[in-house]
């Protein structure tokens, strides 16, 4: 089946982690797709050799003729390759919902973990999903699938996309106030999540992950009570999917965990190093409950990049309380993803907020992810657990840290 034969897709942002799913399903269902990032990332060197072409850097004369033009969230109207007009992701992604039985989680947090739960058990139990994961699955050998079964996707509150989204199965793993651009209240964010599920087809399935419970002695290989609940949410899923509950139980007891999302990166001097994608108070607080529980009688270490301008202005406080927790934390400067700086912020905000909430903790401010990894990497000691987390590119500081401890 081609349901998209004959189109032509030019990807702006093509490099990240929703875009180049986007970019793999369109493709493997007809479309001829291309596109454009500002940099070359891991997504975009995976979409060259699967032959998908990708240009770095922006230039209107990048776009080919008759492409229809399609953006990521993350692109600025004023790119130059949106200038002839253009789609937002989200409307793209609704096609593809609309084409397929689908199921789309959304929520706060967790969004990726429950999908890829979701993918890979109807993946091993047979069921030949199509699936687009807002980070790596290595179990499922990436972050896109284009089988004939479901389609498992994500929905994204960050620019009210989701409410463009019609699935069969509609999953809300939880509520919080995330994104502050977007939204003045948590009051809009129900509001937005409760539109969406009121909006559903007759007939469709609405799942509230405050409302599930893991089945009890149920076994799962990632930590944390948070995976749990996620767990509930994709098990509920699943089983309105029509698969078999026991049957889903047993392949989600294998499930290793999607990428970024407590991923060993490797040990060495006797120091485990574990990346995570948190970067939200509740995500970093989670995190480090599930690290403390790993870690044993081991200390637990924190590279800290905050995401946003705007999550840290509004979150400072928070992200301190949640990063108390650790034995020590280092800090750097802002990731701005797509913000421009706001006068004042920086992460010296959430340095300043650790101090006051634990006075004589080891805290540490290097703006410079590679001046933060060696820092911490020079402290750490065997049996530590060493954490690098947030939602920018901290992520390239594990293999610093691996490679000093090695040396």
């Amino acid at each position: 089946m081609q349901p998209l034969a004959g189109r032509k897709l030019w990807l702006v942002g093509i490099g990240g982690a929703g875009m180049s799913a986007l970019a793999h399903v369109c493709r493997a269902w007809g479309a001829e797709v291309a596109g454009s990032d500002r940099a070359r990332t891991p997504y975009a060197e995976r979409l060259e050799r699967d032959g998908i072409p990708v240009v770095v850097g922006h230039a209107a004369a990048n776009v080919p003729a008759g492409f229809e033009v399609v953006a990521s969230s993350a692109i600025a109207p004023d790119n130059p390759e949106l200038a002839g007009g253009y789609r937002r992701r989200g409307e793209l992604l609704a096609e593809l919902v609309a084409l397929r039985p689908s199921i789309v989680v959304a929520g706060a947090h967790g969004k990726t973990t429950t999908a890829s739960m979701i993918a890979y058990c109807l993946h091993e139990l047979g069921h030949d999903p199509a699936y687009l994961i807002g980070g790596d699955v290595p179990q499922l050998g990436g972050n896109a699938g284009a089988g004939e079964g479901w389609l498992v996707a994500e929905g994204d509150e960050s620019d009210r996309s989701l409410l463009l989204l019609r699935p069969r199965i509609a999953v809300v793993t939880n509520v919080d106030l995330d994104h502050h651009a977007t939204f003045a209240s948590r009051a809009e964010v129900e509001a937005l999540f409760a539109g969406w599920l009121a909006a559903l087809a007759d007939g469709a399935t609405a799942i509230r992950g405050e409302r599930v419970e893991a089945p009890p002695g149920l076994t799962l290989a990632i930590p944390g009570e948070h995976n749990r609940r996620n767990a509930a949410c994709a098990l509920a899923a699943l089983a309105a999917a029509g698969v078999d509950a026991a049957a889903a139980a047993r392949a989600l007891a294998a499930f290793r965990g999607a990428g970024r999302r407590f991923e060993l990166r490797g040990e060495a001097g006797g120091v485990r190093v574990v990346d995570d994608y948190g970067h939200h108070p509740v995500e970093v607080a989670a995190t480090l409950e599930a690290a403390r529980a790993v870690a044993g009688g081991g200390r637990v270490l924190v590279l800290f990049q905050p995401h946003l301008y705007s999550r840290t202005l509004h979150l400072a406080r928070e992200l301190a309380a949640a990063l108390a927790a650790a034995d020590a934390v280092c800090i750097t400067d802002v990731y701005p993803a797509r913000e421009r700086p706001l006068p004042g912020v920086t992460g010296k905000l959430i340095v300043e907020r650790l101090c006051e909430l634990r006075p004589g903790m080891p805290v540490a401010w290097a703006p410079a992810v590679t001046a933060a990894a060696a820092l911490l990497a020079g402290q750490a000691r065997p049996g530590d657990l060493l954490l690098t987390v947030g939602a920018g590119d901290v992520d390239r500081a594990g293999p610093a840290i691996l490679a000093t401890l090695s040396s």
